[in-house]
């Protein structure tokens, strides 16, 4: 409860710009608060984000331009209302609060009913892309050994169904370091001194840092896409096509990481700190006492899969604004009390995303850098295909028709 009521107060806090946000925005700003009250693990609120923003982006594509609003809180409403039943009443809530500031009469009708088919539409591609499919983890053991019980995150992840990329596979990165290689002996070094939770040797503005970035769900990442959508001059469609692109690029991003994560099976610091005797390096010193700052997450290490979210949002933010016009990013974190951080670059935000992952002692460098580059091809890749430049979407838009002729890829 207390975690839910500091990101309410941060959310609350990130949703007062002096522009006044459009529909797009405040339903992104209810979906963040719904997922995260539904108690999902990231990888599945991930995807939930994904189908709800590409389901508005479909409706305001296809409504009338009279009949956006309703069309976008009709599709929130089916969406969210289908993959979070728990939360239906407090969606059903908000559903009625939007429609009732819209006046009644065919407008209103034809939106909601744009909304409904772009949500049906949407929900129907996705059905099978994998996510329900058991995972399969088996456990490396010997018959009669005991080993630790927690089934890991997602193992089923590399098996679904991509939104934009070709395959899982297609961004796999090289193998992390080898044990005997200097890259591995430097970074071990790195993160024993910095990550651990006693470093006497990590800054109190690593700390921090490292703290605000414990938090994963989709609200983090989407208050920095809101530093872009709140910018004056934009409309809802633009709104809403950069939060389906966002969205798409962050669940491809995580089908690519897991795939990447279980091919390598890679050992996380703790583990490997407190065995560093038996990796065959001289370099590396055994802590047997040593324990991360935050905890380890319940899947294998490399690569980071925080460095590919951010790479693949900042790729996105600097397509949409252009070179050089990125706005000030900002978002607020509940691990870090509500808190506030803001970049002045694009890579500045990517960076500090891919440092804490060390400092919080779950990653080595070399995951983190590695992460950033997946996530700038994911970036790049849906960059490429779903944010055209502004004249040409707008040309390419026909308000005339409501009909949704399917999920857009």
């Amino acid at each position: 409860m207390k975690t839910n009521l500091l990101l309410a107060a941060a959310l609350a806090a990130a949703a007062t710009p002096a522009a006044r946000a459009d529909a797009v925005t405040d339903w992104n700003l209810k979906a963040g608060e719904f997922i995260v009250e539904s108690k999902l693990g990231t990888p599945p609120a991930i995807r939930v984000m994904a189908i709800v923003q590409t389901a508005v982006h479909e409706a305001a594509r296809n409504a009338p331009a009279a009949s956006i609003d309703p069309a976008v809180a009709a599709a929130n409403r089916a969406t969210l209302a289908k993959l979070l039943p728990a939360q239906q009443p407090a969606i059903d809530a908000a559903y009625r609060s939007a429609l009732a500031a819209i006046a009644d009469g065919a407008a209103k009708d034809a939106g909601i009913a744009a909304g409904e088919r772009a949500a049906q539409a949407v929900l129907a591609a996705r059905a099978d892309d994998g996510a329900a499919a058991p995972d399969g983890y088996r456990p490396h053991t010997t018959a009669g050994a005991y080993v630790p019980t927690a089934v890991p995150a997602v193992a089923q992840w590399p098996r679904r169904k991509p939104w934009l990329m070709a395959s899982a596979a297609q961004f796999r990165p090289a193998p992390p370091p080898a044990l005997t290689s200097d890259t591995w002996a430097r970074d071990y070094a790195e993160v024993q001194a910095l990550g651990g939770k006693a470093s006497t040797q990590r800054s109190a503005e690593q700390t921090e840092v490292a703290r605000f970035w414990e938090y994963s769900l989709p609200p983090i990442y989407h208050g920095v896409l809101r530093s872009v959508a709140l910018q004056p001059g934009r409309d809802v469609a633009r709104n809403a096509r950069l939060f389906a692109a966002a969205a798409q690029a962050m669940d491809d991003a995580l089908i690519s990481v897991f795939d990447a994560k279980y091919r390598y099976n890679f050992w996380r610091p703790v583990t490997a700190i407190r065995n560093g005797d038996a990796d065959g390096h001289g370099a590396t010193e055994r802590d047997p006492a040593w324990a991360p700052f935050i905890d380890t997450p319940m899947h294998p290490e490399y690569p980071s899969a925080h460095s590919v979210l951010a790479a693949a949002i900042g790729t996105l933010i600097d397509a949409e604004a252009g070179a050089g016009a990125t706005p000030e990013l900002s978002t607020t974190s509940p691990t870090a009390k509500g808190a506030t951080r803001r970049w002045a670059r694009t890579e500045d935000f990517i960076r500090e995303v891919a440092d804490a992952r060390v400092w919080e002692g779950v990653h080595y460098r070399f995951s983190a850098e590695t992460g950033v580059e997946m996530g700038r091809q994911v970036g790049r890749l849906v960059a490429a295909k779903m944010l055209a430049p502004r004249g040409e979407a707008l040309a390419q838009r026909d308000r005339s028709a409501p009909d949704v002729g399917g999920a857009h890829p």
